[in-house]
């Protein structure tokens, strides 16, 4: 048995875990608070309690030691109480940890081989370092080659950098259909949230009618991007992991703002691409008189760098070096 932690924020975490979960040898026991509609890549589903139960946050960093640990918390106690539990009778081979530095080092306390996600951004914290240290392995969904940061250097002999995971890896194209002569822009936000708003594509679609303007995300959740991401020119979007992952594999021209996120991750994300000639980025929303050259910009990109954030088979890659430490723990044994 093999637990996956995934982390509650936006749904990226759940996707990427889909992914990889599809590609494992051994049964996956999720471990979450997030609701999961379709539990069918997973074996069992735990649902843990919420960690911010506290009317009145009190210490939650254990003196900068640990990231979310809050003095007398019942949620938090309930989650980690749940997790040990599941761990004693469950014994498993492993656990994936995307994200949290308390969870893997809960982990790891009881004896349990731990793989935490890498993210982008700069993670020299004390929090960071510490589960760094512990974990057995590091996965990086991105390649090496376009990304790699300089924190990340002292733990090579465990990072696997498998590329970017995408739920649409491998998937075949769509064909694209005509839009009397005017290039699509589809606008994507995610789960997340975003500072994409309906009025501000409203606007663009006045003033700039030489594009057709598409939304996805905004107001108009979507369960299969694929097509709308197919007839798209150029993709307008945040800089998340998986979001990246998704334009990568449809080969898209894209246009990238970073959302502030914590360690920076989503500006070092854009800033690497940007420096690869893989996307056009701007630091923060332009105004709307910007958009047109910054869409003429991105068409003029070589859509073919995409193939550099090599997303062909990288859940799978993921699962091996997966598949590869739960067995070592096996034969261990």
């Amino acid at each position: 048995m093999i637990g996956y932690y995934i982390h509650h924020h936006g749904a990226g975490h759940l996707i990427r875990a889909l992914s990889i979960c599809a590609e494992l040898d051994s049964p996956v026991t999720a471990l979450t608070s997030l609701p999961i509609e379709d539990d069918t890549a997973f074996a069992r589903v735990v649902a843990l309690p919420a960690d911010n139960a506290a009317p009145v946050v009190t210490d939650p960093t254990a003196f900068g030691a640990l990231h979310w640990v809050p003095k007398a918390d019942a949620g938090l106690r309930d989650r980690m109480a749940e997790i040990a539990r599941w761990i004693a009778a469950e014994q498993p081979d492993a656990l994936v940890v995307d994200v949290s530095v308390e969870v893997a080092l809960l982990a790891r306390l009881h004896g349990v081989p731990v793989l935490t996600m890498a993210l982008p951004g700069t993670r020299t914290d004390a929090p960071h370092e510490l589960v760094h240290r512990i974990a057995d392995g590091l996965l990086a969904a991105w390649p090496r080659a376009v990304y790699e940061p300089r924190w990340l250097r002292p733990y090579a002999h465990k990072t696997h950098y498998v590329g970017g995971i995408s739920r649409f890896a491998g998937r075949t194209p769509l064909p694209r259909h005509g839009g009397a002569g005017r290039p699509t822009v589809l606008v994507l936000a995610g789960a997340g949230g975003s500072s994409f708003t309906p009025a501000m594509i409203r606007e663009c679609a006045d003033r700039h009618p030489q594009y057709r303007w598409r939304t996805a995300g905004i107001d108009d959740w979507v369960d299969d991007l694929w097509p709308r991401l197919c007839a798209a020119d150029v993709v307008i979007s945040h800089a998340g992991q998986g979001t990246v992952a998704d334009i990568a594999a449809a080969g898209k021209a894209a246009i990238l703002i970073p959302a502030d996120r914590p360690f920076d991750e989503q500006h070092d994300t854009a800033t690497a691409l940007a420096a690869a000639g893989m996307a056009v980025t701007a630091e923060t929303c332009p105004a709307v008189e910007e958009w047109p050259g910054l869409i003429e910009a991105a068409r003029r990109l070589d859509t073919g760098r995409w193939r550099r954030w090599d997303t062909h088979s990288a859940a799978a890659r993921a699962a091996a070096v997966i598949n590869r430490i739960a067995t070592g723990t096996r034969t261990a044994a």
